[in-house]
């Protein structure tokens, strides 16, 4: 597997994001997406979960397709929403209609690991923000796909929450292609490279 971009470009109105990105991201590596706030992490990684499209250039998911990527990748992000009227446990029954969890693993356990167990048939909009955000990586990272695609996943969450988050990266998502957008070490110190967008701004 292997996810191909070739001359990207993406531009909103006038401005562009970024320009003439070539890279390569292979199965089972690590990858983290940095630069500056507005260089471009989130467009890239909304590009490579199939969610936006290029301006110029191509993007290629060997050996799938435009119309299949969404199966492979599980994405967690502060800006995408929960559905607020279901309990984490109804969250994650309806995403496994679509994306299975992993092997060996129960939403009740996922739920203990995350510290959401005793929260489990609370509705979500009664859930703290750091509460939300475990659910999202929760749903991300659990999901049985290859791809695992991370904005800034430590957003609204405490000391422990860090913790969390790399005892769930180390112990349920080395195996996949991840790629973090992140100025936060601690979100990508696992990665084995880095992409610096503030180096696809020329003109």
């Amino acid at each position: 597997m292997q996810i191909s971009l070739a001359e990207a470009c993406k531009r909103f109105n006038k401005e562009w994001i970024f320009k003439n990105l070539n890279f390569q991201f292979e199965a089972g590596k690590h990858y983290a997406l940095v630069g500056n706030n507005g260089s471009g992490k989130s467009t890239l990684l909304q590009i490579i979960a199939g969610y936006s499209g290029l301006t110029k250039g191509s993007i290629d998911w060997k050996p799938f397709d435009a119309n299949t990527i969404y199966e492979q990748i599980s994405f967690a992000a502060p800006y995408l929403e929960l559905v607020e009227e279901f309990t984490a446990t109804e969250q994650f029954e309806f995403q496994a209609q679509f994306k299975p969890i992993q092997k060996d693993l129960s939403t009740e356990k996922i739920l203990e690991l995350i510290g959401l167990k005793n929260a489990a048939h609370k509705q979500i909009r009664y859930y703290s923000s750091g509460m939300k955000q475990r659910l999202k990586l929760a749903l991300a990272i659990f999901s049985d796909c290859p791809i695992l695609l991370l904005d800034e996943p430590c957003s609204n969450l405490d000391k422990e929450g860090y913790a969390l988050y790399d005892t769930l990266i180390k112990e349920y998502a080395m195996h996949k292609l991840i790629i973090v957008g992140s100025n936060d070490p601690a979100e990508y110190h696992f990665c084995n490279a880095q992409i610096n967008l503030m180096d696809y701004k020329l003109d």
